[in-house]
């Protein structure tokens, strides 16, 4: 949606209303990820895009359709290989597109939602994309400790909100399937969570052979990962190729420069890996006094003594103190990097949800503190059927409405008044963009 916000909010500040057509989900290979989107305009102008032409004409018809008072609606398109050929791709896929109408009377929060996209501010969009056709295009918009709308129950909304949060954490989108009322274990009702938030970063300090594994971990899991390291020799791309960044600076020194650039927040996670004193101590004390999720020292239990004893001389707090992992990682018997960058790994996921991190075999109750539905997976290379219905082959245009088998009449939907919003917990708090750069 970011593509298409400047000329959406235009014309929802202007009382129009707007078609919109959303990439749902992709299957095999299609040239749009989740969450682009395709515009109709009130004077009929197309902006924006959701299959790189091959299903642009279809999604049109519906998104003009949809804009002229049809129901809101999840559409499947089959492309064939020849078409997916035309566009660039190397076999045919299949494009699921929820497609919509956003007005001001649809969507009363939009205005908000569209504020905190352009300002950086980490917020989701919740959409109900199947289910009971009264809920089928309701929003809820979702901040890390506040929200806006409904999606038709309270049960509903507090189960969604709680998922979203854990997908805003990471900056994942996808799709998510519950109950009619909202029950995690549930069918019959689909809600496509849009994030936008930068993705949560990871500082890695020391250029070290374990660094590239944290590097390769901390990616996978999603971080935006930065290797730093005041030695030109050792903090190179070519050593860390899993690294979105390798910065060659004094550790503290960066650090610092970042926290004043308000590119360090609550979901950073912080590792220093050099277990050298002239490096850990000063990047320690500053990020010990920082907001950030986590921080981690390797070293022995040796080197930790020694190094508490010289944070204590540096001036930090008992408070401060205890908020460092030392020696880093779960003990998980690791001894390669690879295996210790995964005993690290585990420590970052348990502080974050706040696991134990015993074995689940020897523990009782619900297994997550703070569960999160299951995802549809996005991408998979074999059709994860939304509403159970077959690929709609390119060009076929008919409305498939899911969930129920007659048509929802236009106007059925009720928003939520303009400016409904429901306090919850403190989150995670507001990142910002990190501009660290990297050294040429």
């Amino acid at each position: 949606m970011r593509e298409v916000l400047a000329d959406l909010l235009r014309w929802w500040e202007a009382g129009d209303v707007i078609g919109v057509g959303t990439v749902i989900g992709t299957f095999r290979s299609a040239p749009r990820p989740p969450g682009a989107a395709m515009l109709v305009g009130p004077d009929g102008t197309a902006v924006g895009s959701v299959s790189g032409g091959c299903v642009e004409g279809a999604v049109y018809d519906l998104a003009a359709a949809v804009r002229a008072g049809d129901p809101p609606l999840l559409q499947r398109y089959g492309v064939s290989d020849d078409d997916a050929f035309s566009v660039g791709l190397t076999c045919g896929g299949i494009i699921d597109v929820f497609v919509e109408a956003i007005s001001r009377r649809d969507f009363p929060d939009f205005g908000t939602l569209a504020a905190s996209i352009t300002a950086g501010e980490p917020v989701a969009l919740t959409t109900v994309i199947a289910g009971h056709p009264e809920q089928i295009g309701r929003h809820l918009v979702i901040w890390t400790s506040d929200s806006a709308g409904t999606l038709g129950s309270a049960r509903l909304d507090d189960a969604v909100r709680d998922d979203a949060r854990g997908l805003l954490a990471t900056g994942r989108t996808a799709a998510l399937t519950y109950g009619p009322e909202g029950q995690r274990r549930g069918e019959g009702l689909s809600v496509f969570v849009s994030c936008f938030a930068p993705a949560p970063r990871m500082l890695v300090f020391g250029a070290i052979d374990f660094a590239a594994a944290v590097a390769r971990v901390g990616s996978f899991l999603g971080y935006r990962v930065t290797v730093c390291d005041a030695r030109p020799t050792f903090a190179t791309d070519r050593r860390f190729p899993d690294a979105d960044e390798v910065v060659v600076d004094w550790p503290h020194r960066y650090l610092q420069a970042q926290a004043a650039a308000g590119a360090v927040d609550s979901r950073t996670v912080i590792c220093v890996l050099t277990h050298e004193p002239k490096f850990d101590v000063p990047v320690l004390v500053s990020a010990l006094r920082l907001p950030v999720a986590y921080v981690g020292a390797m070293g022995s239990r040796r080197t930790h003594a020694d190094r508490l004893a010289r944070l204590v001389e540096a001036g930090l707090t008992p408070d401060e103190l205890s908020r460092l992992s030392s020696p880093v990682g779960l003990d998980l018997g690791a001894r390669t990097p690879e295996e210790t960058a995964i005993s690290i790994a585990a420590e970052i996921i348990a502080r974050r949800w706040d696991g134990d991190g015993r074995p689940l075999s020897r523990t009782e109750g619900a297994i997550h503190r703070h569960p999160i539905a299951e995802p549809v997976p996005l991408g998979h290379r074999e059709p994860v059927p939304l509403g159970h219905r077959e690929p709609v082959p390119l060009g076929h245009r008919e409305p498939v409405p899911l969930g129920h088998p007659e048509p929802v009449p236009p106007g059925h939907r009720t928003p939520a008044p303009p400016g409904h919003r429901t306090r919850a917990p403190p989150g995670n708090g507001t990142p910002a963009p990190a501009d660290g750069a990297r050294p040429s």
